[in-house]
């Protein structure tokens, strides 16, 4: 019989690994809750109406979409199976779909729940979404986001705070990063300028790429999609610029002069900058000018991380998108949000090893078992170890010591506590550190004075 498994780009996560993945869940929701977010959840399921032409089209290619239960088939014709397209036939026999990412829902949240949220609302959200792409380091059919958003404010003092939230949680992690910003207002005045106003959609898309697929790929996409000779010798030296964030920005103004939305996007880049150079970061921020964040609904500023010490992908990114919720039938909300890759930041942890030792070793005491007269002893004490916060467990079966001190040891359980007849008649336990070897005889007292921190 062949043995069980699980579909690509999917993973099982052992007790050591779900200590470090709630290390990495803990850190963010504390630093989120030092800001003023709230937690909400939202189903894993979506109705497809929802979901599609939300993402672009590439996203909408992405979404794993679920039969409708019972015959799926009722309402499909035996000419509409043979012609055999798959959009045409989803759209018959599917009506809900995982979720993409945790930004749609949470608009549909807001504008379904809008008589009961206080606005400005600031929401965060720790949950796992699903994509069908190809399985590849770095990059899951199945990942965790952990997203925080605020909508019902136009003021880019949010965006100015989600970049403290991204330096606080990474400095927090010891990872160094690189937080790159870019506006999508730029990128439009980019695209007037050149004069393919029409095809923003296809430069940003296209642009996004350039990382993985260098500028030969880049201009082959952009010929494809139509962009003329001209218009890409122009696109050229812009996405190419160097220099400092401010000499940017001073450069391109200079080249989106005629563009209203152009300068508008290099105002509101410039507002940020500027904000953020008072609040001492930890880490870098940098204007790239090639950041486009592939998701038709940014309408602003755009924010992707990068880990400086680990090659793997984009390992936060967000942006504004003033008009999300318009297509939930509530024109003019603005919002603006991040989102942690909680399983690129695992493997990046994982890579530096840079996990805290009391992080991942989650027992700190374990009570060796000599019997039923020993346990009674113990008992007590144990629980007098978990009141005062110590982890303790108690070994359930009388064994062999040797089969018990394997058992710590497999598990990285620090300490163990032994009583036998000497220990009881002195009402004291013998204490092992099981990293030195060293034993002591305390009391119960003595024992979580010296766990306990």
């Amino acid at each position: 019989m062949a043995k069980p498994s699980i579909p690509k780009g999917t993973r099982d996560f052992s007790p050591v690994e779900m200590a470090k993945r709630n290390y990495i869940f803990d850190t963010i929701r504390e630093v989120y809750a030092l800001y003023g977010y709230q937690q909400i959840e939202t189903p894993a399921m979506e109705t497809l109406q929802t979901l599609m032409g939300k993402y672009g089209e590439e996203g909408d290619k992405l979404l794993f979409k679920v039969l409708n239960s019972g015959d799926c088939l009722c309402n499909v014709t035996d000419e509409e199976l043979l012609q055999r397209n798959p959009a045409h036939l989803a759209a018959k026999i599917c009506e809900k779909g995982l979720r993409y990412d945790l930004t749609v829902p949470f608009a549909r949240y807001v504008v379904q729940h809008r008589e009961e949220i206080q606005l400005p609302f600031k929401r965060y959200q720790i949950q796992p979404v699903w994509r069908a792409d190809r399985p590849q380091r770095g990059r899951y059919r199945e990942f965790y986001q952990c997203d925080a958003d605020v909508v019902g404010s136009d003021s880019l003092l949010n965006e100015v705070e989600l970049m403290q939230i991204i330096d606080t949680v990474f400095t927090r992690f010891g990872i160094r990063v690189q937080i790159k910003i870019n506006n999508r207002k730029i990128l439009s005045g980019i695209a007037e300028t050149i004069g393919a106003g029409d095809k923003i959609v296809d430069i940003t898309v296209a642009i996004d790429k350039l990382d993985k697929i260098g500028i030969e790929g880049v201009n082959k996409e952009l010929a494809a999609c139509g962009l003329d000779e001209d218009a890409m010798s122009k696109l050229q030296p812009i996405i190419s610029l160097s220099g400092t964030n401010d000499e940017k920005l001073e450069t391109i103004a200079q080249v989106l002069s005629e563009s209203e939305t152009g300068m508008k996007g290099v105002e509101e880049t410039r507002f940020i900058l500027d904000a953020l150079k008072n609040c001492n970061l930890t880490n870098e921020m940098q204007l790239d000018l090639t950041l486009a964040r592939g998701l038709n609904y940014y309408t602003g500023a755009i924010f992707e991380v990068k880990a400086l010490d680990v090659q793997i992908g984009s390992i936060t990114g967000g942006g504004r998108y003033d008009n999300l919720t318009g297509i939930f039938g509530m024109p003019g909300l603005s919002g603006v949000g991040i989102s942690f890759g909680a399983d690129r930041i695992f493997d990046v942890l994982n890579t530096l090893d840079l996990y805290p030792k009391e992080a991942v070793n989650t027992t700190q005491l374990l009570f060796i078992n000599f019997g039923d007269c020993e346990m009674n002893y113990c008992m007590p004490i144990a629980r007098r170890c978990r009141e005062a916060g110590i982890k303790t467990e108690i070994f359930p079966d009388s064994v062999k010591m040797k089969k018990q001190m394997a058992y710590a040891n497999a598990k990285n359980i620090p300490f163990v506590a032994l009583a036998g007849e000497t220990e009881m008649a002195q009402n004291k336990l013998t204490l092992k550190d099981m990293q030195s070897g060293v034993q002591e005889l305390l009391t119960v007292k003595e024992l979580i004075e010296k766990l306990k921190y």
